[in-house]
């Protein structure tokens, strides 16, 4: 097993100590139910957009790599799609879960 360098140890204690500190401050001011929707509506537009996204780019970078021109773009784009649904669907259960403790 390797050593972890004295400077990293540091840091990650360092990390650790204002993390927690920053939870107990945030104790006293509970999230608005505003914000929480907005932030939940963030997440779940950001995690479709960037699956439809980094499919249609991939598809269109094999595309004209292969030459096959719009079949790869289309079969990406419905990956990435796919993809982004299953990035929403593991989110919203992990907020069930959170929600739930």
């Amino acid at each position: 097993m390797k050593k972890i360098p004295e400077d990293l140890k540091q840091i990650d204690e360092r990390i650790k100590k204002l993390t927690a500190k920053e939870k107990e401050a945030r104790k006293d001011r509970p999230e608005s139910d505003f914000a929480y929707a907005t932030k939940t509506g963030f997440r779940v537009g950001t995690e479709l957009l960037s699956g439809v996204l980094v499919g249609a780019a991939l598809g269109y970078f094999l595309d004209k790599l292969f030459d096959t021109k719009p079949l790869l773009l289309i079969i990406f784009l419905f990956f990435g799609g796919a993809a982004g649904f299953l990035n929403v669907y593991r989110f919203v259960k992990n907020e069930e879960q959170r929600k739930k403790e």
